[in-house]
């Protein structure tokens, strides 16, 4: 009986000690990827799946590698094979390297029904909708992709990626745009895309203001957004009444109390302007962009926050005022931080 008991213990223990054998291989592999080794990673991948065939986690970062390194057709194929051997498993990474490597592969409506399929059986999963919505901007169809970028940062408020797209596709919207590229400055100040939202939001605070000379502004107002202040019915995503008082706050950088102010100090004023406009239009505005980011910018300016949150922002711009404030100020951006991390968004 004992010696029965030993062959029967030894495959279930040979067959453990494979899998954990190739787990380590796997983990060896995706160091390398992120190394952008990704020729070494693959070995590393084939390596686990001689030790345990069909191993999942080799067979998704596999996948992942191959569509890294352009070989799109062999990652498709991987990710089917996943798709049939594991339906009841956790395979949404696998739905979205499937998506990506037929993106990639310019086969736009496969790529398409492919995210949809990932959708369908992992609806929380924010990457699955940005990744589509991407797809969708270059098949040219930027409403449905703005739909799914504001679904992707529904569900993951702190994806960068999200923000910048929402950014980016409203800059013919000018608040909308500015909120979008500040709560992506709140996450990210340090890289080159966080250069080029801070580059915007400024572009944007200063269009229509130019001084002809010394005595003389010009402002520009949008007709419309004239004809829309004051309107009972605001409208979906209706901002008119915060464009032009941030018109006419844009318009007081010029004022002689304020030309000594630095760039960051006169975007405190603007925040401050825009800020309570948008807690004074709250209740009577709807809308995503009133209901989802409208508020985080409401309870910043309500906690004392938009000092700390102004000079946050304005980092990329490695400007000395900015940099001082971030050397003396250590508890206030922290304080900010806090929040920001501890913010509900419901």
């Amino acid at each position: 009986m004992k010696k029965l008991l030993l062959l029967t213990l030894f495959p279930i223990l040979s067959f453990s000690q494979n899998t954990s054998e190739a787990k380590i291989k796997v983990n060896e592999g995706i160091v390398l990827h992120d190394d952008g080794k990704y020729n070494d990673a693959l070995d590393k991948y084939e390596e686990a799946l001689k030790l345990d065939k069909n191993n999942l986690s080799a067979i998704s970062e596999k996948a992942m590698t191959l569509e890294a390194l352009k070989r799109y057709d062999e990652a498709i194929e991987l990710c089917k094979l996943a798709i049939n051997i594991y339906p009841q498993e956790d395979i949404k990474t696998i739905y979205l390297t499937y998506g990506n490597s037929l993106d990639h592969s310019k086969r736009t409506k496969e790529a398409l029904k492919i995210y949809d399929e990932g959708i369908k059986n992992y609806p929380n999963y924010y990457q699955l909708y940005f990744n589509k919505a991407i797809t969708l901007v270059s098949d040219k169809q930027i409403e449905k992709s703005l739909e799914l970028f504001q679904k992707s940062a529904m569900l993951n408020p702190n994806h960068p990626g999200s923000l910048n797209a929402l950014a980016a596709l409203n800059r013919d919207k000018r608040i909308i745009s500015i909120l979008a590229s500040l709560r992506y400055l709140s996450i990210d100040n340090k890289t080159s895309r966080a250069k080029g939202n801070l580059d915007s939001v400024i572009d944007l605070m200063q269009q229509g203001v130019t001084q002809t000379d010394d005595k003389n502004i010009t402002l520009a107002i949008d007709p419309k957004a004239m004809e829309d202040v004051g309107k009972k019915q605001k409208g979906i995503n209706n901002f008119s009444t915060a464009d032009m008082v941030l018109s006419m706050t844009a318009a007081l950088d010029f004022d002689e109390k304020n030309k000594n102010k630095t760039q960051c100090g006169k975007a405190i004023d603007k925040f401050n302007s825009i800020f309570a406009i948008l807690k004074e239009g709250q209740k009577e505005n709807k809308g995503f962009y009133w209901e989802f980011l409208a508020p985080y910018f409401i309870e910043l300016k309500d906690k004392n926050l938009i000092e700390p949150f102004a000079n946050i922002v304005f980092l990329p711009s490695q400007s000395d005022d900015v940099k001082k404030y971030h050397q003396d100020n250590t508890n206030e951006i922290q304080r900010f931080y806090e929040w920001s991390k501890n913010y509900d968004w419901k």
